[in-house]
């Protein structure tokens, strides 16, 4: 089920007791999100604060729900969309080991790291024009909910307070789909939701269709395609919208 999201003129949600957080912090990163749009966000909004207040290139919000990557909440820029496009694609990168090891996942110089990862993500991305990334959780106590992607055009790492302000842009992210979901209807998606997100419905649609004509399972239809579009050196998206319009078709 894709996680729903309140619609853009929603109301921000009230925090109560979470306002202790992190004290001023907290407060600031939420007047932020609220400047000039009263008491109504985005998720554009949510990623277009990033930039500037952690000091980064660019942000995106990749939302999951136990192994599966279900797309692109926001993204600043071109960028910033082809990394989670190749995170959707290829399985591997600062979102998704964020998400799965529950955990904070910096790497400062993707050109030249300490230690070698992302091995098919790594040079995609280089050639882009990102040298560092980072990964932050999207968490609400023991629920998780996806990650925040945030990334540079230039090498280093983030200093104490912009890592201080990520990890409670993160915070406020997740409290937000959790609000919002709760009032969703169950495996629906909101329709403000899909304002600005990306999750990849052609890719499920593709999968429907490899599934029926070689008699296999979604999930292992879903493999085929990502084993595709890998092996190719394609987006899956991309490789999703040929096999709906009968231009591929996978044997």
């Amino acid at each position: 089920m894709i996680i729903a999201m309140l619609p853009a003129a929603r109301r921000a949600p009230a925090w109560g007791r979470a306002a202790d957080m992190a004290g001023g912090r907290l407060h600031r990163i939420l007047t932020e999100l609220s400047a000039g749009g009263g008491d109504t966000w985005s998720s554009a909004r949510l990623c277009g604060v990033c930039p500037r207040m952690v000091g980064v290139s660019g942000a995106g919000v990749m939302l999951m729900s136990g192994d599966i990557r279900r797309g692109s909440l926001c993204t600043t820029n071109a960028v910033s969309h082809l990394i989670e496009e190749l995170q959707y694609t290829l399985g591997e990168g600062p979102c998704v080991d964020a998400y799965q090891g529950d955990m904070v996942v910096a790497e400062p110089d993707l050109a030249d790291p300490v230690t070698r990862r992302w091995f098919a993500f790594t040079s995609p991305a280089l050639e882009a024009g990102v040298r560092a990334v980072f990964g932050f959780p999207l968490r609400v106590g023991t629920v998780r909910l996806g990650a925040l992607n945030l990334y540079r055009d230039w090498p280093g790492l983030l200093n104490g307070d912009q890592h201080a302000d990520a990890l409670v842009v993160a915070y406020v992210a997740a409290r937000w789909v959790l609000e919002a979901q709760a009032g969703a209807p169950p495996d629906a998606v909101a329709a403000g939701l899909e304002i600005g997100a990306d999750f990849h419905f052609v890719v499920h649609n593709a999968a429907g269709m490899v599934s029926v004509q070689q008699q296999i399972s979604v999930t292992e239809a879903l493999i085929r395609l990502r084993a595709y579009a890998f092996s190719n050196d394609r987006l899956l998206a991309d490789v999703a919208q040929d096999v709906v319009a009968r231009r591929l078709r996978l044997d």
